[in-house]
């Protein structure tokens, strides 16, 4: 009996596998020739996608499946999509199937496509950039500042309610954080963007790093065997001005796809600070005006190569350079208790700052069989060093300005160099009763940074050790998981996720001879569900866990001089906070959007804005010193006024409860904020549009900061040239000088400090683009593994 149950266990695998070997075959074709690359997908009668392929050079594809009836869909674009039901007894051959190319031209009548704004899917909002007008001559940061519910300022892309939030080309991680995000995402062409999306809880494939959530630019494609060149220089005219050229060139023939970018930035813009300390002995108000030098130069190199029908390998290559240099004027007015100023610091600073970036990527996918199973292994390595060199001098003088003495006269250098590698490995798995998805991650980085400070005064630098410091860290990861979802029926939708995630930290300070070691193991489960109850409404829940580790910089204990009364020092005891997200969100037609969201954080870490009443300086620290529950409600509105008129509008309010878990001298308080924006298209005919966008944010309150309104009006106008090969666009922005950051107050240790900074939002830019090749290519994005570590360089 046992031997008769073996021989059925080993035989029903092959009467199944028997079941699904019958061949479905035909040709795909135009009116004249054959077509390559059509997507031809199998569905069943309950319209689930169950197979699929792509035609071969000479038109002809092949599919294995079971008896039974199911819809045969082609599409290819620049052709009409083509639908078919089949019945599948046998062996079948469709013969040669003629699609029909698409006409926008049917003698006087001009027929025009438009794709909505704004798309809600079961994970994510997908923000269509086809009609604005303002990202027209822009980059891919700005781009990213108009999507719903997104907001960028100084160096931080948030999603509103959420936090920082990473970002990712083509679903693949980008690096870099900060600073440096921003100068890459600046030398993307905001004209290469099809859409963004923005997902509030990234699914299990993703890392878990970032409490805010995904961006995710999604960049045009479109046919093979052609080639393709943008050419983009614009001016922008600030206090300053800055010039920007970018040129992107895409190469697709057969079995190999290339593609390379150059961007150049270099110019001038102004940028303010302001700075007033209520100390108990008066006010010291701080002034700072800096002219920064703006340079950027970055490439990309990256290439595709078919070695089969099912396998391809790549590469790519990412250099990026940043060279900026800062000129601060920086006057401190001291006053006495009676509010009479008493004294005065006048510091002039020089700031040399330079990074440099490098990554490679290395990868391969596979896909195993007919079924949709695929393969991809990626390997990154990536190389950032940085150099920070400060040289100050503050004099002190009497109020009517006659000079005293000097107050101090220094140098800080200060440099860090990272490398990481990871491997990684993903696999599609799909089965006819669900999809699977899982992989596996290994990430190793070592960083070394240091901190030197000179006192100068003498006219000799002299170094101070108890001021200066080198720092080893080193962060080991690995990570695994496994990811399914489900379709119910025409109505349901389910999605869930786990993500395991091993780290092994440890950092060195060789000038206190101090180490500190941490080693921790988490699981990050996610969770959607989605339910369409009709036509009109659809209903969708979420759920996810993300961790956010404090960038290498930031574990530096020593300090770095802001000026003459003001520096900032790292911690190397700063732990990773964590964070629960739900979110429940309703869409109506997909014209209104309704969501409804909680974010719950754990040893939060943040900036802490200390003072000292007996040195009356400031100290800018780092500590794990809350916890936090956000929620909010937000909607979205799109609609048409009239034919020439479309309006994009968000309306948020959000609310927060935080709780301080170590003494910092200071108590919590927390307020309503409400955000709202209106972008505004208006087609002038065929050739010209107007933008016109407002946004508001009212002052709140938040854990241990007020910050102050901010507002933007902006104005863009394109034309197009030359059958749409040639673009004008101009664009003014921020025309009232609103969206800076304003009044951002805290109390620590009952000195109050009120904070404003300002870095040249209002401009005016003036932008040509220029394409030429065929304009129908498709390129592949690959993006590189250890986006993660790059992100947390922060400059």
């Amino acid at each position: 009996m046992k031997k008769a149950n073996l021989l059925i266990f080993l035989v029903l695998p092959l009467f199944c596998l028997a079941q699904a070997s019958l061949k479905l075959k035909g040709k795909i074709a135009s009116e004249t020739t054959p077509l390559e690359w059509a997507d031809i997908s199998l569905s069943n009668p309950e319209g689930k996608i169950i197979d699929g392929t792509t035609s071969k050079q000479d038109g002809s594809f092949e599919i294995s499946l079971k008896k039974g009836t199911y819809k045969i869909g082609i599409s290819l674009l620049g052709f009409s999509d083509f639908e078919k039901e089949i019945l599948i007894e046998k062996d079948t051959d469709l013969g040669t199937i003629i699609l029909k190319e698409t006409t926008t031209n049917l003698g006087e009548v001009v027929i025009q496509t438009k794709k909505k704004t704004v798309e809600q899917k079961t994970d994510r909002l997908v923000y269509n950039l086809e009609n604005n007008v303002t990202t027209v001559g822009g980059d891919a940061l700005s781009a990213i500042n108009t999507a719903p519910g997104v907001v960028v300022q100084n160096n931080t892309i948030t999603i509103l309610g959420k936090g920082t939030s990473r970002v990712m080309i083509d679903g693949r991680m980008i690096e870099l954080a900060g600073e440096e995000l921003n100068n890459y995402l600046k030398s993307i062409s905001a004209s290469d963007i099809k859409n963004i999306e923005v997902i509030s809880n990234p699914p299990a494939k993703y890392d878990a790093e970032g409490t805010g959530g995904l961006i995710n630019i999604i960049m045009k494609k479109g046919v093979r065997d052609s080639w393709k060149n943008t050419t983009t220089v614009s001016y922008d005219q600030n206090k300053f001005g800055i010039y920007t050229l970018r040129d992107n060139f895409f190469y697709n023939k057969n079995k190999f796809r290339f593609s390379a970018s150059v961007n150049a930035k270099t110019g001038y813009l102004n940028a303010t600070d302001d700075l007033k300390m209520y100390f108990p002995d008066g006010l010291s108000h701080m002034y700072s005006a800096t002219k920064v030098k703006t340079e950027n130069l970055s490439g990309k190199l990256a290439l595709d190569y078919d070695i089969s029908e099912r396998t391809t390998i790549g590469f790519q290559y990412l250099n990026d350079r940043n060279n900026p240099d800062f000129k601060s004027n920086i006057r401190i007015d001291n006053y006495n208790t009676q509010n009479q100023l008493d004294n005065v610091i006048l510091n002039n600073s020089f700031t040399d700052k330079g990074s440099r970036n490098q990554t490679y990527n290395a990868h391969l996918i596979t896909k195993l069989d007919s079924l949709k199973r695929k393969l991809s292994f990626d390997v990154d390595y990536f190389d950032y060093s940085s150099k920070f060199d400060r040289n100050f001098v503050a004099n002190n003088y009497t109020p009517d300005m006659t000079f005293v003495d000097v107050n101090q006269w220094g140098r800080n250098v200060s440099n860090q160099d990272i490398d990481n590698v990871s491997f990684k490995a993903d696999m599609e798995h799909p089965f006819q009763a669900l999809n699977l998805s899982y992989g596996a991650k290994m990430s190793f980085t070592n960083s070394v940074s240091d901190v030197f400070y000179y006192n100068t005064i003498s006219g000799t630098p002299e170094l101070d050790p108890n001021q200066s410091n080198r720092f080893k860290y080193t962060e080991n990861n690995q990570a695994f998981y496994v990811n399914a979802d489900k379709k119910l029926g025409e109505k349901w939708n389910f999605q869930m996720g786990l993500r395991l995630e091993n780290t092994q930290t440890t950092g060195f300070s060789e000038t206190l001879n101090q180490e500190t070691v941490n080693d921790y193991l988490k699981l990050f489960p996610t969770f959607y569900a989605s339910y369409k109850k009709n036509e009109n409404n659809t209903f969708s829940l979420n759920y996810g866990k993300r961790i956010n580790r404090p960038r290498f910089d930031l574990l530096n204990p020593f300090r770095i001089y802001i000026n003459s009364n003001s520096y900032s020092e790292g911690n190397p005891f700063l732990r990773p906070s964590f964070s629960d997200n739900f979110e429940f969100a309703h869409s109506y037609k997909e014209i209104l959007r309704t969501s409804v969201f909680v974010n719950a954080v754990t040893n939060g870490y943040g900036v802490l804005f200390t003072s000292n009443p007996e040195t009356n300086t400031q100290i800018v620290t780092r500590e794990n010193y809350f916890k936090n529950l956000n929620y909010g409600i937000g909607e979205t509105y799109s609609t048409s006024f009239a034919d020439w008129w479309s309006s994009e509008n968000s309306l948020y309010f959000l609310g927060a409860k935080t709780e301080f878990i170590k003494d910092i001298s200071a108590s919590p308080s927390n307020s309503l904020q409400i955000d709202f924006s209106t972008n505004n298209t208006f087609v002038l005919g065929k050739t010209r549009k107007l933008q016109v966008d407002f946004a508001y944010s009212t002052p709140f309150k938040s854990g241990l900061y007020e910050v102050g309104y901010t507002s933007s009006f902006d104005i863009g106008f394109k034309q197009d040239l030359f059958n749409k090969t040639m673009q004008i666009a101009f664009l003014a922005n921020d025309i009232f000088n609103t969206s800076y950051l304003k009044d951002f107050t805290s109390v620590v240790n009952g000195v109050k400090q009120t904070y404003s900074q300002n870095e040249s939002t209002r401009f005016v830019r003036l932008s040509v683009v220029y394409n030429f090749g065929n304009k129908k290519i498709n390129v592949k994005e690959r993006a590189f593994g250890n986006q993660e570590e790059k992100k947390r360089t922060g400059n």
